[in-house]
């Protein structure tokens, strides 16, 4: 196990808790008052059971990370309720429900390649590439005179998910996309 402070936990993290059970980290936020401690709340979801649980510690609290084997997979197609994955270098498939998967399902492209963050053999958690290109399909006009840097435009992407653009972008035009956040980065330059 690896001692890390609470304010350097990322989504995707695995820990283990003092009850000795391993949670997946869905969200880490940190929050620094202007008076008083500065504090990080967890989101966490169980692997065991699928039990969502919400803490909140000091930024300098010592959490425990779970020791978790990085292996890259290729992301082949969708059954049912799992999401089938094939190693690149034993051509071994992995079924993952889609319950462990959780909101990054809605970023998995055919084809991707992704991290399944391994423990004792089992996947219990998914790290994406940060950034994924996608599709507009779905945009309001350009507004004559709305050209002002700070102001942006609800869109819908090829996987459904809505995302803020600047007034420039169009429909079908790709789009960078973080996958931690679900924000727009950039135009693609393809």
């Amino acid at each position: 196990m690896v001692k890390v402070i609470a304010s350097d936990v990322r989504k995707g993290n695995v820990l283990e808790k003092e009850d000795g059970q391993l949670y997946t980290v869905l969200k880490a936020e940190t929050y620094r008052p202007g008076k008083g401690t500065p504090t990080a709340t967890i989101d966490m979801r169980r692997i065991s059971d699928g039990v969502k649980v919400v803490d909140t510690y000091k930024t300098t609290d010592q959490l425990e990370r779970a020791f978790v084997e990085e292996v890259k997979h290729q992301y082949l197609y969708q059954d049912g309720a799992l999401y089938v994955f094939m190693n690149p270098d034993n051509y071994e498939q992995v079924m993952v429900p889609a319950d462990m998967l959780g909101d990054s399902v809605a970023y998995l492209g055919e084809n991707m390649d992704v991290h399944l963050l391994m423990f004792d053999g089992r996947p219990v958690s998914i790290e994406l590439p940060q950034r994924v290109t996608l599709e507009i399909v779905e945009t309001e006009p350009v507004v004559k005179g709305q050209t002002a840097s700070g102001s942006y435009k609800p869109a819908k992407m090829s996987n459904g998910i809505r995302v803020m653009v600047p007034p420039h972008v169009g429909t079908g035009t790709r789009i960078i996309v973080s996958t931690e956040d679900g924000s727009y980065v950039e135009r693609a330059k393809d």
